[in-house]
């Protein structure tokens, strides 16, 4: 039987001036005995109040909060709460506080028993030497290992604690970290703990519940923690996914303290030049393929076609600009090349959200780099890295990447498995954000990545690691980064969506001309763009550079701005990522792959852009077959039997993906 249910639990206060506030809205929580639960998430959130429900010091509006199978409804002393204040009687001992509670609980013992249990939990939180001494005489940390003692003397059911260590120095919150595991794993209790600490949530917990922003706060994320037990401070960093869980609970928090920025921003919607919206939030991350979306900032292109007030808006990862379009708090973003088509098809949250794109930004500028060590192992070609694979089976070898929709993922899938090498089999490959690649290389939790510049370069010039192959040799001219909307929003807002192309198509031109580099660089490398010295950022220039780990000679991926096709989607390029997603079990392949691709790619509002801007030559251009370094070629003809004839691939499932039809919705 489940332990703790919190079935669909909400919580409304009411208002000095009238109205009421909704601070928790359909919770829904089950905890299994033995567990420890935190809940984490900003000021506000509704942590503490959801707390104080299940330890029955309040009553939750609507809903239910039950402990095993009983619904809780007051106090009771099978559950104790150990709150930041101690709450100790100041005219009390050490062991009379304790006492206190066993004698007003155990009132089935007798009186020996009773002081057995006193004396045994004072050993159990090392304070045999402060027993007899009133609080006033006792530290932070001597005060808060009392409260616990007390809670656990009674023999709850359910722990409960609010911030219990947020008041102490950071070696006496260490040291009660660790006892508390060792209580709580000894007699094996359950727990829900409500902190603000990252390392604290990750070090103590078995599930992490991240709350979202009140009002009408709900749970965004349950994380477990799999770590085993029994867990030390100083050795738990070590494990290899502790910096995973911590970037995933920071990535919440900072999207949540994004997501109230950017409500406060929305509120109105200005529509001016006969355009019906102006003001724009444009999500991008910090790559050198963000140059068209900054540039056009920069230089007025977006100004000078009407777009007076646009915001940018700086990711740290992928996930930040999948989940700002989703919600609706971006209005555009920088997008990789497979994104548009895995949210349309139901990539996120097997949720299918139509999400279009009408102008390819950047194509190029993706690379494969390994750490420095495997040069000296003589692994110079995907041969190489084969035999290598065959002689280490029993070491797991990992390779980074920053999003399953990116070119760098299928790419480098791509790659392997032409080379014999599964990717799902005989590597693993992670999900990480592009500013952290070049620290996990360095640090060996990762032995190579596949990204886009300028992380490949840094790690030349940085002699951290080498390129072992660029997408120039892979596929030479691939879609890198397009322009991603919500179908509804292109909708919506059609003068708007064609103004936003225009200025990019003219930043992507202005971007092209290798007379204008040397601002583009100095603009990019700034602190709100890049933050990174100009010498690591190339655009399209094509040079030779020499990797000076392997003083190998090798052109450097640079990208394709501008030019012929390079800025027209393409229904078949986008048909070809689907395949390759489908291919590796991450999506569907759906059955009405021609109405999915006629809904992702916004040709029609490329050309119309083009033809505006006198760019008439290239509104029809057509990319026709793709060729990769196999000789393998891809047409739209039959997709389906491509994916039947690719060798190493995941089970391909089919199925029609429901679309929504998108209906323009009033201004």
């Amino acid at each position: 039987m489940t332990f703790v249910t919190v079935d669909n639990v909400e919580k409304t206060f009411d208002l000095n001036g009238g109205g009421t506030y909704i601070a928790l809205k359909g919770i829904d929580l089950t905890i299994e005995e033995g567990e420890f639960i935190s809940l984490i998430g900003h000021s506000g959130c509704g942590k503490s109040t959801l707390l104080n429900m299940v330890a029955g010091l309040d009553l939750p509006t609507d809903g239910v909060v039950m402990l095993q199978g009983e619904q809780v409804l007051r106090p009771g002393p099978d559950r104790m709460v150990v709150f930041q204040n101690y709450s100790l009687l100041p005219w009390l001992t050490v062991r009379e506080n304790i006492r206190l509670a066993v004698k007003n609980v155990l009132k089935n013992l007798s009186k020996e028993e009773q002081d057995a249990v006193v004396e045994k939990h004072i050993d159990l939180v090392g304070l045999r030497h402060a027993a007899d001494k009133p609080p006033e005489q006792l530290s932070g940390g001597m005060k808060q290992r009392v409260a616990i003692a007390r809670a656990l003397a009674i023999r709850p059911k359910l722990l409960l604690l609010d911030e219990p260590f947020g008041a102490l120095d950071a070696l006496t919150r260490g040291n009660l970290q660790e006892q508390l595991m060792k209580i709580c794993e000894e007699n094996k209790v359950t727990a829900i703990m409500v902190t603000h600490d990252v390392d604290e949530a990750i070090l103590l917990s078995d599930r992490v519940v991240m709350l979202t922003n009140g009002p009408e706060s709900n749970i965004g994320q349950l994380m477990t923690v799999d770590i085993p037990r029994p867990r030390k401070r100083m050795e738990v960093v070590n494990h290899p996914n502790y910096y995973l869980y911590r970037s995933e609970i920071i990535y919440f928090l900072n999207q949540q303290k994004l997501v109230k920025k950017l409500r406060s921003r929305k509120q109105t919607v200005l529509a001016k030049h006969g355009l019906e919206k102006v003001n724009l939030e444009i999500g991008f991350l910090p790559l050198t393929a963000c140059a068209p979306i900054v540039i056009a900032k920069e230089k007025g292109f977006f100004a000078h076609h009407g777009l007076d007030e646009v915001n940018l808006v700086r990711e740290s990862s992928w996930r930040g600009i999948q989940d700002g379009i989703a919600g609706g708090y971006l209005d555009a973003a920088l997008m990789p090349a497979g994104m548009p088509v895995w949210m349309t098809v139901g990539g996120m949250d097997n949720k299918p959200i139509p999400v279009a794109t009408s102008l390819t930004l950047t194509r190029n500028g993706n690379a494969i780099a390994l750490d420095k060590r495997f040069a000296d192992q003589g692994i110079r070609t995907l041969s190489d890295l084969k035999r290598f694979l065959r002689e280490t089976p029993d070491k797991k070898h990992i390779f980074g990447v920053a999003h399953v929709a990116s070119s760098h993922n299928l790419l480098l899938r791509y790659w392997l498995a032409s080379g014999g090498i599964n990717p799902d089999k005989d590597v693993e490959i992670l999900a990480l954000p592009p500013a952290q690649m070049i620290a996990n290389l360095q640090s060996g939790t990762i032995d190579g990545y596949s990204i886009g510049e300028p992380w490949a370069t840094r790690a030349v010039v940085e002699e951290i690691g080498y390129e072992i192959a660029t997408d120039i040799e892979i596929w030479n001219g691939h879609p890198g980064k397009v322009l991603g909307v919500q179908e509804e929003w292109a909708l919506k807002y059609p003068n708007t969506h064609v103004a936003l192309v225009k200025a990019l198509l003219e930043a992507c031109q202005y971007c092209a001309d290798p007379a204008n580099h040397g601002e583009v660089r100095e603009i990019l490398a700034q602190s709100e763009y890049l933050a990174m010295d100009h010498e690591y950022i190339y655009l399209s220039d094509e040079q030779q550079a020499t990797c000076s780990v392997t003083n190998d000679s090798r052109q450097l991926s640079h990208h394709i701005f501008f030019g012929g096709s390079a800025n027209r989607p393409s229904r078949t390029e986008n048909l070809w990522l689907l395949t390759q997603l489908a291919r590796w079990g991450d999506v569907a392949f759906p059955r009405n792959w021609v109405e999915v691709l006629e809904r992702v790619c916004k040709v029609g509002v490329f050309s119309i852009a083009a033809r505006e801007l006198g760019l008439s030559e290239i509104a029809n251009y057509s990319r026709g077959t793709i060729e990769l370094f196999d000789g393998q070629k891809f047409t739209a003809d039959d997709p389906i039997s491509y994916l039947n004839h690719l060798e190493i691939k995941h089970d391909v499932y089919m199925a029609d993906v429901m679309l929504d039809v998108a209906m323009p919705k009033a201004a």
